[in-house]
């Protein structure tokens, strides 16, 4: 194999990534432990090589071109192998370390993997972690995610999926709004009150409601006044304040059905669920801190 770089452009592909992480040549100069106009000779050294312009200099900051962010993204990726790649062979991926990006949908995050994550935390120490809580599907290769929970398996067969439950649909409504406008028996019933709707981000469709009807799960179209987007969980501060029906996990509400401040009904109808699925790229080397993320998840919902 023809050797491609020398020491020299190695560390100069580290002060150029690190300068682009920090938007600044002093802060890097001085996680590096060098000057600052080592790291701009290194960016330098990195231009000509490439003929091309990394960073836009003003007297206040630095930019990536569009460029420079394209190779950054590149060489960050190779180098954080490298570093795996000596971890694993040295016996040091016993100790998972380095920065987790995850994603997450709003529900989930808030009432099962938040919780949970300072857990997490304390036994892998080294382990920093990126939480980004959206509703929106992400793309692994566009967005540097390492892992993330969705309630279904998108169509590309290039992820690996690991269900973490089945969660329990249900529907509620507070006190106050049964009293005002009766308790609905059947799916017809349900049909003339007003339900709160939820729309997916990625298509503006409003989710169907589900329901159990003969060992069957079967979904009902219901309509209503309210509408929530982005948030599922705007949906259940609306059912709380009284706006209507919702139906929701029951993760969700398990603390406002405990203390009556909310109603599960249709409960003849109950017993639906969705699945919440772990998402992650297939490769050959699973980083340890991905690994270490995966079984902890794992075990905690096992459990």
């Amino acid at each position: 194999m023809k050797r491609q770089f020398d020491d020299l452009q190695l560390g100069s592909i580290e002060l150029f990534c690190l300068a682009a992480e920090l938007s600044s040549f002093t802060s890097a100069a001085v996680a590096a432990g060098v000057t600052p106009a080592a790291v701009s000779r290194s960016v330098s050294r990195l231009e000509e090589r490439l003929n091309v312009r990394l960073f836009v200099r003003t007297t206040r900051q630095i930019r990536l071109t569009d460029e420079g962010r394209t190779y950054f993204e590149q060489s960050r990726t190779a180098l954080a192998q490298l570093v795996e790649a000596e971890r694993q062979i040295s016996g040091q991926h016993a100790t998972p370390a380095g920065r987790l990006r995850i994603s997450m949908p709003t529900p989930y995050a808030h009432y099962r993997v938040l919780p949970i994550l300072p857990a997490f935390r304390e036994r892998y120490p080294e382990v920093q972690l990126d939480v980004h809580i959206s509703n929106r599907n992400v793309d692994f290769s566009d967005d540097r995610y390492d892992l993330s929970i969705r309630g279904r398996v998108p169509d590309d067969s290039g992820l690996i999926a690991r269900k973490l439950e089945d969660a329990e649909l249900v529907v509620v409504a507070t006190p106050a709004y049964l009293k005002r406008h009766g308790t609905p028996k059947s799916l017809e019933e349900l049909l003339a009150h007003d339900c709160i709707q939820f729309e997916l981000p990625s298509s503006g469709r409003r989710i169907p409601w589900q329901f159990r009807v003969d060992g069957e799960d079967t979904e009902v179209v219901t309509t209503g006044t309210y509408s929530a987007s982005e948030d599922v969980l705007g949906g259940a501060t609306l059912a709380r304040a009284g706006a209507g029906l919702f139906q929701t996990y029951r993760f969700v509400v398990e603390e406002d059905l405990r203390n009556g401040s909310l109603v599960e009904i249709m409960m003849d109808f109950g017993g639906s669920s969705r699945p919440f699925m772990l998402l992650y790229p297939h490769a050959r080397h699973m980083s340890t801190r991905v690994r270490a993320f995966v079984d902890f998840l794992v075990e905690k919902f096992e459990d």
